[in-house]
C-alpha cells in the first residue's frame, strides 16, 4: 500500500495467441519478465494500451492474478468497464490479487455529464474502500473526459491516491499540478508526447506506452531530465517524438505492439483487419525501427 509510483510505468500491450481468440499468458508473463529487467518502476495492464475491451472479464481477472504473482515492480491494473457493477466487480478481483493501485476510466461508449462521472467515481470508492489505491485515469481519445475540475475535487476527498492523464495537454497538467500544492497526490503522465515538458514540471512519471517496446529510451530519457543533462534530455526527446510521429501513422496500438515483437516477445495478431495502407505502413515502420533502436540502446545507456 506504502509503495511510491512514479518515474517509468509501462503501459504494457496483451499478447493474444496466434488465432487471435485467446489471451497468451505465457507471453504475457515473458513480457513482464522483459520490463521487470530493463529496470522499469512499474507496469500497468488492461488499459488502452493493453486493449483490455477485447478480452473477457476472466481474461482480465486471469491476467491481473498471475502478473501479479510474476512481477517484481509494483501492478496497476485497469479496471475500465462500461457498468458500474463490472467496474466494482473487476476491482475487487484486481485489489484481491495484490495490485498496488487501479487505474479507473470514466464508463465508456455512453455519454454521462460530469455529475455522473463524479458520482461514478465516488461510489466506486465507498464499495472499494481502503482495498487498494485507487486513480483516476482520464483519456478523452476513448471515453468521456474527466473534466479537470471534477478530477481535482475527486483527488480533494482523499479517497484517491492520484490521476493518471493521458489527454496530452499541458493546460490540464498544469491544473492538476496546480491542485496538488493544496493536496498531495501522485500526479502520473499518460501520453508520451508531453512526457519531457511535464516530468521537467514536477509530474511523478509516466505510464508509458513506447516503453512496452523501448524501455531503454524512457528509462535513459527520465534519468536525463532528473539529473539535469539537458543535452541528453534533447536528443532522447527527439528520438522519442521520431517514434511517436510513426505510431500515428497506425491505429492504436498497433505499432507499440510491432515494436514490442521486434524485441523477440509474442504479442499476437491484430485485433481487427488491416487495410493494405496500413500493412504497408507496419512493414516500414518494422524495417525503420531495426535501424533505428540499436542507437536510440546506446544514446540511452548510462554512458
Amino acid at each position: 500500500m506504502n509503495i511510491q509510483l512514479g518515474g517509468i510505468v509501462v503501459a504494457a500491450v496483451t499478447p493474444r495467441r496466434k488465432d487471435g481468440r485467446e489471451l497468451d499468458v505465457g507471453a504475457a508473463l515473458e513480457l513482464i519478465d522483459f520490463l521487470c529487467d530493463a529496470g522499469v518502476k512499474g507496469i500497468a495492464l488492461l488499459g488502452s494500451t493493453g486493449e483490455f475491451l477485447n478480452l473477457t472479464f476472466d481474461e482480465r481477472s486471469r491476467l491481473t492474478y498471475m502478473a501479479a504473482k510474476r512481477s517484481r515492480v509494483p501492478l496497476l491494473v485497469g479496471v475500465g468497464h462500461s457498468s458500474f457493477d463490472g467496474a466494482v466487480e473487476l476491482g475487487r478481483e484486481a485489489a484481491g490479487s495484490g495490485a498496488a493501485g487501479l487505474l479507473l476510466m470514466p464508463p465508456y461508449f455512453f455519454r454521462y455529464n460530469q455529475d455522473d462521472i463524479r458520482e461514478f467515481y465516488l461510489r466506486f470508492a465507498a464499495q472499494i474502500g481502503g482495498q487498494t489505491r485507487i486513480f483516476l485515469y482520464n483519456i478523452p481519445f476513448f471515453t468521456n473526459e474527466l473534466a479537470s475540475e471534477t478530477a481535482a475535487e475527486l483527488l480533494a476527498t482523499g479517497q484517491f491516491a492520484g490521476i493518471k492523464d493521458s489527454s496530452g495537454r499541458m493546460e490540464y497538467f498544469e491544473r492538476m499540478k496546480a491542485a496538488r500544492a493544496s493536496n498531495p497526490f501522485t500526479l502520473l503522465v499518460g501520453n508520451d508526447v508531453i512526457f519531457t515538458k511535464a516530468r521537467t514540471a514536477g509530474a511523478d512519471g509516466v505510464v508509458s506506452g513506447v516503453s512496452c517496446g523501448v524501455p531503454e529510451l524512457m528509462l535513459g530519457l527520465d534519468r536525463a531530465i532528473c539529473t539535469g543533462d539537458e543535452a541528453k534530455t534533447a536528443r532522447l526527446e527527439a528520438h522519442l517524438q521520431e517514434f511517436i510521429r510513426w505510431l500515428d501513422r497506425m491505429p492504436v496500438p498497433l505499432g507499440v505492439k510491432a515494436a514490442t515483437e521486434a524485441r523477440g516477445l509474442q504479442v499476437g495478431p491484430p485485433a481487427v483487419p488491416l487495410s493494405i495502407g496500413t500493412l504497408r505502413a507496419l512493414e516500414e515502420f518494422k524495417e525503420w525501427f531495426q535501424g533505428w533502436l540499436p542507437e536510440v540502446k546506446k544514446e540511452a545507456g548510462d554512458g
